[in-house]
């Protein structure tokens, strides 16, 4: 596995989870081409600064925004939209009426829920991995509420569907736990509250074992990340132009 920490997080003054998957290894060799798809927290905090960067050198184009419509009204759309970016809404959780998968009782009940998003909002899942594949320049800025678990399964679907190897992709995911206490310090200065004690920070913070059992529930049930993105609707057309898009088969 390679060290996937390095020159990959982007600091902002209101985003704490927030990096390039860029740089990621690809099987074979290559890697992701950075600056095509950015991952962060829900976008409410960015300062003027940070829109600027977003907009500017980073060259935001398009926003993926994968939170409820009810996270919407309470937090709001954030500054990348009032800047006039394009904002495309495509909530992974229904407002009622959520069938989560049975599983075994030694699995993870986030397991469940991320094969709920796919389950309850394949439309969506699908719709995500295609916004990125039509752009052709420009970046994409995926977010829900945290940038860990929304966000960590439309981007392993991504990942995997472009080569990066399954224990990278994994590797990625856990990453999101190296922000998860700086993250609430963030959200509860801002709200005037106390912080979660120990015990419930831990209980956000995304964990390997999770997206690996994910993964491989794919495999055992839809033949892989990749055909469960086909049988979904993912055009053989539009795969191509996901990898053409992401990979650099050749970094420099």
């Amino acid at each position: 596995m390679t060290d996937l920490v390095p020159d990959r997080w982007l600091t902002f003054d209101g985003l704490t989870n927030a990096r390039d998957l860029g740089g990621l290894p690809l099987e074979g060799g290559g890697r992701v081409r950075p600056g095509v798809l950015l991952r962060t927290e829900s976008l409410e905090d960015l300062s003027p600064g940070d829109v600027a960067r977003l907009t500017g050198d980073l060259g935001v184009v398009q926003v993926l925004d994968l939170r409820k419509d009810e996270e919407l009204v309470v937090y709001g759309a954030g500054a990348l939209a009032e800047a006039g970016i394009t904002v495309h809404r495509l909530s992974f959780i229904p407002d009622t009426g959520r069938a989560l998968p049975e599983l075994g009782e030694d699995t993870d009940p986030m397991v469940g829920h991320y094969l709920g998003y796919l389950g309850d909002r394949a439309v969506n899942v699908v719709s995500g991995v295609r916004r990125v594949a039509e752009r052709e320049t420009g970046a994409t800025l995926v977010h829900c509420a945290a940038g860990k678990d929304r966000t960590g399964v439309l981007v392993a679907l991504i990942s995997s569907a472009v080569g990066v190897a399954r224990e990278d992709v994994v590797a990625d995911y856990a990453l999101s736990a190296t922000r998860i206490e700086a993250l609430f310090r963030r959200w509860t200065a801002g709200r005037g509250e106390p912080m979660p004690p120990e015990e419930d920070l831990d209980r956000h913070r995304p964990r390997a074992e999770i997206m690996q059992t994910f993964l491989e529930l794919l495999d055992e049930r839809h033949g892989g990340p990749v055909q469960w993105l086909l049988d979904n609707g993912l055009t053989e057309d539009e795969l191509v132009r996901l990898r053409t898009r992401l990979r650099d088969d050749d970094p420099a």
